[in-house]
């Protein structure tokens, strides 16, 4: 079950739903402590993505002849 909330209230931070809703969604007494425990999910999606962007772009340029 905690699996399941903790994938959900992820989900929904990383959909760009608003902290103070997702607080109210998992019963938080303040949405301070939503950001503080999904905060570091969160980077860690962000630099997932920013990675794999980078893996997609090329690193040498190919001279021109």
């Amino acid at each position: 079950m905690h699996d399941l909330r903790h994938g959900a209230a992820t989900l929904m931070l990383a959909a760009g739903i608003d902290s103070k809703i997702v607080s109210e969604t998992l019963g938080h007494s303040d949405t301070r402590i939503t950001r503080e425990v999904y905060q570091a999910v969160l980077d860690d999606l962000a630099r997932a993505a920013a990675e794999a962007v980078v893996q997609l772009v090329p690193r040498n340029r190919p001279t021109p002849t």
